[in-house]
């Protein structure tokens, strides 16, 4: 296995956006090989941290830049951990043969070589999708579970645009790609109010005319990957603290599916953030990163201001199971 320090560097700048500049002195970036696939992770170290790493994991159109956002309430805190995984990012091309197995073991690998024992362990969308089989396969690795915009199950909205979008893409149209993808993941306007809804919108639709042909290529490698393989395993989830949350107005993996998904989580519990939809962690950042921030740290989280009621879905199905 190859491992190397490289120095940390800033995204590339978007036509008309202005990203959150690095913080070279406290970045550091790590490219690492598993299974013969390069990829590079991002940490960036916090030496007074008050609870375990923060790993986050994205979803498939965010790379390890993504979080530099959430990092003025996340990095006070801890260690925050970021990943191109193979197969996204700037990281090496991943055959759709290799499934999502091979992405958790990925995870663990990149927390042996960075010498992290354990993690508090974000994933939202995508991101959660490699989480959990990460912490189903490594619990030893986990302290705590935060999942957002996420389901145990293939959205049948995804699952029905897929083979669209990847015709749209494989011809080139690429304008005709990212409607597609800004309609897939964001709510009709008329769901209800969500906040920064048309900046969003905007900013989706831009980073999406923006791909490069390496980024399209691993696109369609990554749907068929998800199609292929699926994405949930009834594996056991480490009985530790666990929080699911999404936008109340999530079209994509809505609020039952967020709740299906605590209910296969010992404990956990389940919210969701008012005036959001899939995009939770971008249209509501401080919101969000407030939240992932004081799961983290064990302070209350019941009855936020931003937040809807808090359930426990693992609980009440255990309360409707007749007794033996």
């Amino acid at each position: 296995m190859r491992t190397a320090v490289i120095a940390a560097q800033a995204p590339p700048r978007a036509e008309g956006s202005r990203p959150v500049p690095s913080e070279p002195e406290r970045a550091e970036e790590r490219e690492l090989v598993f299974g013969g696939f390069r990829y590079t992770c991002r940490i960036v170290r916090q030496g007074a941290p008050r609870t375990a790493p923060l790993l986050l994991l994205g979803g498939s159109s965010q790379n390890r830049y993504s979080w530099q956002s959430h990092e003025k309430w996340l990095a006070p805190l801890c260690t925050l951990i970021t990943v191109d995984l193979p197969g996204y990012g700037s990281s090496d091309f991943l055959p759709a043969s290799y499934d999502i197995d091979f992405l958790g073991d990925a995870v663990q690998h990149m927390l042996t070589e960075i010498g992290v024992p354990e993690v508090n362990l974000f994933g939202g969308c995508f991101g959660e999708v490699v989480g959990l089989r990460f912490a189903q396969r490594h619990p030893e690795s986990v302290r705590r579970i935060i999942f957002a915009a996420a389901a145990n199950r293939l959205p049948e909205l995804y699952s029905e645009a897929v083979p669209r979008l990847t015709r749209t893409l494989e011809r080139g149209d690429i304008a005709g790609a990212a409607d597609g993808l800004v309609r897939l993941f964001m709510s009709n306007p008329g769901a209800g109010k969500v906040r920064r809804h048309t900046a969003v919108a905007r900013l989706l639709q831009r980073q999406f005319m923006n791909q490069t042909p390496d980024d399209i290529r691993k696109a369609v490698e990554h749907n068929i990957r998800l199609v292929t393989h699926g994405c949930y395993e009834p594996l056991p989830v480490p009985r530790v603290p666990a929080l699911v949350f999404t936008g109340e107005y999530d079209t994509l993996c809505t609020p039952e599916m967020g709740r299906e998904l605590a209910a296969t989580m010992p404990g956990a519990l389940f919210t969701t953030v008012k005036e959001a939809d899939h995009l939770v962690t971008v249209e509501r950042r401080e919101e969000s990163a407030d939240l992932i921030a004081r799961f983290c740290t064990d302070r209350p989280i019941d009855d936020l201001p931003y937040c809807g009621p808090l359930d426990s879905p693992c609980a009440e199905l255990a309360d409707m199971k007749p007794s033996a």
